[in-house]
């Protein structure tokens, strides 16, 4: 079905393959006068989202931790894209002041909000609050970013909220029973693709509450890609067997699904939504590590998630 074809209630396709670049997804697309925060822009496939952004022309800021790191990163984005308007922003995900102060210092309309951070399947971490690490920088960290920034993505007027999530959220659903690991035992990744169903459920709410507003949301999979994300799990031989043979993509490649979601006209008004190798993804059959669980698109987990999501922020 052609994405175009919006009559009908079926999955989107796209003319894109597992192998397109973002460059080839922003070919065409002109972005001038829109503004973009990209979380996590500094390594990875976030320095492509953000080169793919800036090369059509949008004002793009690099949310990320090390600002030096983003500094450089800005740089290059201007030198290779010829765009001036590329800037950097100090954010903490896992700290709740560092986002407050980075969404209080916004200032006017916001486009396109690309949550594209992570930490993948660390040992046991804890924030002073008491959370798991992995739930409270992939989930909380953005969920609070994206509400401090509603006014601003409503001010847009057809905002969309790209919410990066991972086929790793195959793993484990939301366990509403324990999310922080309280009484289970700890597991890394477990807690990872916890924290990737949650991705997911959030790109569900976030389309059904703020649709009216002009605000979507949608979530993906960027695809296997050798970064900074894996450094946790370097030294496990096991995860180093599974590895070995793999097809991995590219940083333009794995950003590639991002940019689709982020500033292709083919996804106008739609939300809710999960995308893998630039194309929505059917329902996972087991046992293929591909496709959407049921219940990361379950409708009553992604509205209680939202509910104890704003509960924690709030206490």
């Amino acid at each position: 079905m052609s994405l175009l074809d919006r009559s009908l209630p079926g999955r989107i396709t796209t003319p894109f393959t597992r192998d397109t670049t973002a460059a080839e997804v922003i070919d065409g697309i002109d972005l001038t006068g829109r503004r973009a925060v990209v979380t996590g822009g500094a390594s990875g496939i976030g320095v492509e989202t953000a080169r793919a952004l800036a090369s059509a022309g949008a004002e793009v800021t690099l949310a990320v931790r090390d600002i030096e790191a983003g500094r450089r990163t800005a740089a290059d984005i201007t030198a290779t894209t010829g765009n001036p308007r590329v800037s950097v922003a100090p954010i903490e995900l896992a700290d709740r002041s560092s986002v407050a102060a980075f969404t209080k210092a916004w200032q006017g309309p916001l486009h396109i909000l690309v949550n594209n951070a992570g930490v993948m399947a660390e040992p046991l971490n804890r924030t002073p609050e008491g959370w798991e690490h992995q739930f409270a920088t992939n989930h909380l960290g953005h969920f609070g970013l994206a509400l401090g920034l509603y006014d601003a993505l409503a001010e847009a007027g057809d905002a969309r909220v790209v919410s990066v999530s991972s086929s790793a959220h195959l793993r484990s659903p939301v366990v509403f029973d324990d999310i922080h690991f309280a009484e289970r035992e700890y597991e890394p990744w477990s807690a990872y693709g916890q924290s990737k169903t949650a991705n997911v459920l959030f790109a569900v709410e976030a389309t059904k509450r703020w649709a009216a507003d002009g605000i979507t949301a949608n979530a993906l999979m960027p695809g296997g890609i050798r970064t900074n994300l894996q450094r946790h799990q370097n030294a496990n031989p096991d995860f180093q067997k599974l590895i070995e043979g793999a097809h991995w993509k590219t940083p333009e490649q794995g950003a590639a699904t991002s940019v689709l979601v982020a500033a292709s006209p083919l996804l106008e008004g739609i939300g809710g939504r999960y995308f893998e190798d630039v194309t929505e993804a059917g329902p996972h059959v087991p046992p293929a590590g591909e496709g959407v669980a049921a219940y990361a698109l379950d409708p009553e987990a992604a509205a209680r998630l939202w509910a104890v999501s704003e509960e924690m922020l709030a206490h």
